[in-house]
């Protein structure tokens, strides 16, 4: 029996807690074309902005009526587990990348019909990160990773005539830019929750991994090894920030030249050029620079799953295969800034004639994914933990990396 088998087995044991998939076959299902109603959650701006989309689809299927209710990303993750205990789930729901392993455990998700979804549609990473046992539970709808964002203006001025493309330029460029005046050369986190979002690139194009084949933590690697050397060197040489003042953004900083360089995902093309017009022409964003893996980001978003107590299957699967199609998913990208999962619909306008993407396609199709782990929070905590003892107090790299793999171990047991 798998582990997810095992947990999903035990907690249809627990009295306190009785989960609505724990001996239900569902009941009796409609097919597409009976008349219904789809009772959906979507999340944050998405969940605003859905019922719209969900409208254009009754045109198409007047017998499905979909019924949106938003949900705040603060609240999401408490109330689908609320709704899992009580069994009172909708039929289908949008679900962040980083929740999908919990949802997966708990046996409340049903598998992915693969004749009518392919895995080649999509990036693979995104893909991925809804697979365990070889089982697919959500399709995905959206994605974002993470880029190298550097002021170009100030690299011409300390001499840097192209990105840095390697981790080799990319210390020598934030070395560059001190030396030309800015306070520091980058901006990454000190630690706080988030940071494993900017070690992750490094760990990936090192050749690491969070977890190996079996789902065991993997930071005992010579891989992670070196990638927390890398990422605590900038703490220790003085190139990056090992504090955060309250208040200070990393848009700030980039403007002022205080820090020229930072990680961060797609939304800030939007950012900083709202913010930040006077910089137009003086910024670029470039995939991340390469270790001996290459240029590895990570693929964040989310995916879409249906309940396995829903009557509805029938209808979400075509609602779903009406979100993800290429066009609906370049429509979506116009209503929400969205980027497709879907690698077809890169080809059609807008993003095919938006050279500011271009970038995050190229990273994209290289992405590794996070895992599907049921406890991915207390995982990505302690990652967080060891970023800000190497960043504040000088923790040796080798050692973290031992004190983060038996931190880590027990949580994916």
């Amino acid at each position: 029996m798998s582990r997810s088998a095992r947990t999903v087995a035990a907690a249809c044991t627990l009295p306190a807690l009785t989960f609505a998939a724990c001996g239900s076959d569902g009941g009796d299902e409609l097919s597409a074309e009976d008349e219904q109603t789809l009772t959906v959650w979507a999340m944050g701006e998405e969940g605003k902005r859905l019922q719209d989309v969900a409208d254009e689809f009754n045109q198409e299927y007047p017998s499905i009526q979909i019924d949106v209710t938003p949900v705040g990303w603060d609240q999401a993750h408490q109330k689908l587990v609320a709704a899992a205990a009580g069994g009172e789930l909708p039929d289908m729901a949008q679900m962040g990348s980083t929740m999908m392993g919990e949802f997966i455990e708990l046996g409340v998700l049903e598998p992915v019909d693969t004749s009518t979804f392919d895995q080649d549609d999509f990036f693979p990473a995104a893909w991925e990160n809804n697979v365990v046992d070889g089982e697919v539970y959500g399709v995905p709808w959206y994605v974002d990773t993470r880029v190298l964002y550097y002021r170009t203006d100030l690299a011409d001025e300390a001499g840097a005539t192209h990105p840095p493309a390697t981790w080799e330029e990319l210390k020598e460029l934030a070395i560059a830019y001190q030396e030309n005046g800015s306070r520091f050369g980058i901006s990454l986190p000190a630690g706080g929750e988030g940071a494993w979002q900017s070690l992750l690139p490094f760990l990936y194009s090192a050749g690491g991994t969070l977890v190996d084949d079996e789902g065991d933590p993997a930071f005992d690697s010579p891989e992670a090894t070196k990638a927390l050397e890398e990422y605590a060197s900038y703490f220790s040489e003085g190139l990056t920030s090992t504090s955060v003042q309250p208040g200070q953004t990393v848009e700030q900083d980039f403007g002022s030249g205080d820090a020229p360089m930072f990680i961060s995902g797609p939304w800030m093309v939007n950012n900083i050029s709202e913010a930040l017009p006077e910089l137009e022409g003086k910024w670029a964003a470039v995939p991340l620079p390469a270790d001996d893996a290459g240029s590895v980001s990570w693929v964040g978003g989310a995916s879409l799953v249906t309940f396995t107590e829903s009557r509805h299957k029938a209808a979400a699967q075509e609602f779903i295969s009406f979100l993800t199609s290429p066009e609906k998913q370049a429509d979506w990208y116009e209503i929400s800034k969205s980027l497709p999962a879907n690698m077809a619909a890169w080809e059609e306008e807008p993003l095919a004639g938006d050279p500011q993407l271009h970038v995050f396609e190229e990273q994209l199709a290289t992405a590794g994914d996070v895992p599907a782990m049921p406890q991915w929070n207390e995982f990505a905590h302690e990652v967080d933990v060891a970023i800000e003892r190497m960043a504040n107090g000088g923790a040796d790299a080798a050692q973290t990396a031992g004190e983060l793999q038996a931190a880590t171990e027990p949580l994916a047991e």
